[in-house]
């Protein structure tokens, strides 16, 4: 079958657009050939051949021998004769029977490739689904292909030395640089179970040397980086794996995805996401193989503008070069996912990895520093800037103040009732000077177990303003749960309510308690006096330093722990929250979240530290949805705090009275950025254990269509 050779006159200034133009071009396999050439003239004495082949017809194995052939057609038809071929031993139709009849049937269970295939079964058992990788945009849906390609270069003296590493641990440079490229994933946030695919010639005898064809398979190797093991520990690692690997390459890659059957999407590659090829030479046919008689021959780089995966690292060993050198590289990216900036920054990050492991493979690999030059510095220190001049004090004091800012300001609506801030301050004066004749004060510790209500608002005050931390105790919660932290923390005293008298079920026979709406409770509140507690009235002085309140951890990795947490962070911290939320007097936020979540701390505190009103949904009660938008609507809610798993259920077009929101615990999506930020809504990103005092980071508001960032630190 005889290639068609297509001749166009261009201009120099034409000829990159026409190069890429026609190598973007894709084939139709039903109706030509998986092979074009074109001759573009670009003057009387200049010429530029491009070869497209599809891969079906050829493999990066076969470009020099293709080369090779090209430069000896073209010396004898310029001596007037055709080329002189020496049959070769086999041809590619010989290549596929021997496959066929090497790996046998999968019905035979003693046949190679049903051996092969169980060996990568067990291999690839519990791959991760998806790497998470530092992208800039979430993946779509379907992927566009759309790809462009960075550059990076290890010197030649830092490649002896990883071909040094090679050699100290039984190992080829390739399995150094695999090593190094798990390394630079898991600390980038992959994880410690890094799949990678790599291409394999498939060329197992040397009678396929001379063929062109499509024998590339690729297969996956996996790298557990796991224990923070040393550089030299991983490779090991790595070369146990890779020989296991090459010694089931047999099977064609497409089928092991069958066997495998790993969840598909068209929007990612299928077992991994990240690939890493290596090769001697700078990889130019034109250069390395192509030689015309009587021309004068370079190559050309033509920009690929696509890409089969996520990430795929392209490594030239240039040290056996005609000019030798060290490593080049291309890192070719997804734009789906990437920004041009942030794959230049991969593959830096790459290079000075490549450097530091060959300057010390007895590191451990927790050690070796992916950072930049001056990122440190901004991590450490510029982004670390957190003091503050805001003055430490306690939640009463604060509370106290705002009281006095805005008296006749509504500051708790449950319901049918509400409390102005003065009604507030008051009955929690009340109740404060009570527990303060109970023995009540700094160190001590009282639960707080009541349906969500003013009086919940108001008991958790008065514990504070007596000195005391609280532990709330949200009766909704399994019994075991309850009685487990009434055991662990042994309160000195737990405020009930009739309704809730049930937690004390499993409480010690010691555990003392309140009834807060018993009658007797009810007479001696009338007559306590309403004025603010002070320090003399207390059984000792309050500090900042003193516990404010205390939050059990969900116990996801093992048993909950009580976190106690200072006064220290208060002021400075939910300074912050209510300036990025924008709170103040005539906001009203929605308070939802469990009193026993630490988030729900942040909820109430920012709320009645700014003159806002707290608008309580009754406890047990976790509207989602519908009917969380409708209580939004009722409401008149202007600010909510939410997770986004809940505000993901909530139709963001239902809800025109909310214009702010902060959400935190789980990532937040693009998407459910987008649809929240339009119109003009403040939606603000923050994380942070309970020892941080609730929030360790947060966002300022995003903007639409901004990737959502959990920020900062906050202000110390």
């Amino acid at each position: 079958v005889g290639v068609e050779l297509a001749r166009e006159a261009v201009s120099a200034d034409q000829l990159t657009g026409r190069l890429e133009a026609e190598a973007r071009r894709g084939f139709d396999l039903s109706a030509e050939l998986p092979v074009r050439a074109t001759l573009f003239e670009v003057g009387e004495r200049e010429y530029v051949l491009l070869l497209v082949m599809h891969h079906i017809a050829a493999d990066g194995w076969s470009i020099p021998v293709l080369a090779r052939d090209l430069s000896r057609a073209y010396a004898a038809r310029c001596g007037g004769g055709a080329p002189g071929w020496v049959p070769v031993s086999v041809q590619y139709a010989d290549y596929t029977l021997w496959q066929r009849e090497v790996l046998g049937s999968e019905d035979d269970p003693d046949s190679a490739v049903s051996r092969q295939l169980e060996y990568w079964r067990g291999q690839l058992a519990e791959l991760p689904e998806e790497l998470e990788l530092p992208a800039d945009r979430p993946r779509p849906a379907v992927t566009s292909y759309r790809g462009g390609t960075v550059e990076f270069t290890v010197e030649q003296e830092t490649a002896e030395r990883l071909a040094q590493v090679a050699l100290d641990n039984r190992a080829s440079l390739f399995m150094v640089v695999q090593a190094a490229l798990a390394v630079l994933l898991t600390r980038l946030g992959a994880g410690t179970d890094v799949p990678v695919g790599t291409p394999i010639a498939g060329r197992t005898d040397e009678a396929l040397d001379d063929l062109v064809g499509f024998f590339v398979n690729t297969l996956v190797l996996r790298t557990d980086t796991s224990g923070d093991p040393t550089f030299a520990e991983l490779v090991a690692r790595v070369r146990e794996t890779d020989l296991a690997a090459y010694a089931h390459q047999d099977v064609p890659f497409e089928r092991l995805v069958e066997a495998v059957n790993p969840q598909r999407s068209a929007g990612r590659h299928p077992l991994f996401q990240v690939t890493l090829a290596m090769g001697l030479g700078d990889g130019s046919p034109a250069s390395d193989a192509l030689s015309l008689t009587g021309l004068t021959v370079d190559g050309i780089p033509v920009e690929d503008a696509t890409a089969k995966v996520d990430l795929g690292f392209h490594v030239q060993d240039l040290r056996g070069a005609r000019t030798p050198g060290g490593l080049l590289g291309a890192l070719e990216y997804s734009a789906d996912l990437f920004d041009h900036t942030t794959a230049e920054s991969v593959a830096r990050r790459f290079a000075q990895l490549l450097d530091a492991v060959a300057s010390a493979p007895l590191r451990p690999i927790g050690e070796l520093d992916v950072l930049e030059p001056g990122e440190r510095h901004r991590l450490l220190v510029e982004w670390n800037d957190t003091a503050d001049d805001t003055p430490a004090r306690t939640l009463p004091e604060l509370f106290e103040e705002q009281a006095a800012r805005t008296p006749q300001a509504t500051a708790v609506e449950s319901g049918d009732t509400g409390l102005t801030y003065r009604e507030l301050n008051d009955r929690a004066n009340r109740l404060a000077h009570h527990l303060i004749g109970l023995g009540v004060g700094p160190e001590s510790l009282v639960a707080l177990a009541a349906e969500r209500s003013e009086q919940w608002i108001v008991a958790m005050l008065a514990v504070l303003k007596a000195g005391a931390a609280y532990l709330p105790l949200d009766p909704s919660y399994p019994a075991e749960r309850l009685h487990y932290m009434l055991a662990d923390a042994d309160p000195g005293l737990v405020l009930t309510e009739r309704a809730t008298t049930s937690v004390l079920a499993g409480a010690p026979a010691s555990t003392r308690s309140l009834t807060l709406d018993d009658a007797e409770t009810v007479a001696a509140l009338a007559t306590a006096a309403t004025a603010n507690p002070t320090d003399a009235e207390r059984t000792a002085p309050l500090r900042v330093d003193h516990p404010a309140y205390v939050i059990y951890t969900s116990g996801s990795t093992g048993r909950p722990k009580g976190v106690v947490v200072p006064h220290t962070g208060v002021a400075s911290i939910m300074g912050e929250h209510i300036r990025r939320a924008g709170l103040g007097t005539g906001s009203r936020a929605l308070q939802v979240l469990s009193p026993n979540f630490d988030a729900a701390f942040a909820d109430m505190t920012q709320t009645l530290l700014s003159g806002a009103t707290l608008v309580l949904v009754p406890l047990g009660e976790r509207p989602t949805g519908d009917e969380l938008a409708d209580l939004i609507n009722a409401g008149r809610i202007t600010h909510i705090m939410l997770p986004p798993p809940v505000l993901a259920t909530v139709p963001a077009d239902r809800v025109p009275t909310l214009r702010t929101l902060i959400t935190g615990g789980e990532a937040f999506t693009t998407g459910a950025a987008r649809r929240w930020t339009e119109g003009g809504r403040r939606v603000i990103d923050a994380y942070g254990p309970t020892e941080a005092t609730v929030t360790a980071t947060m966002s300022e508001p995003l903007l639409p269509g901004q990737t959502p960032q959990i920020g900062r630190p906050v202000a110390q």
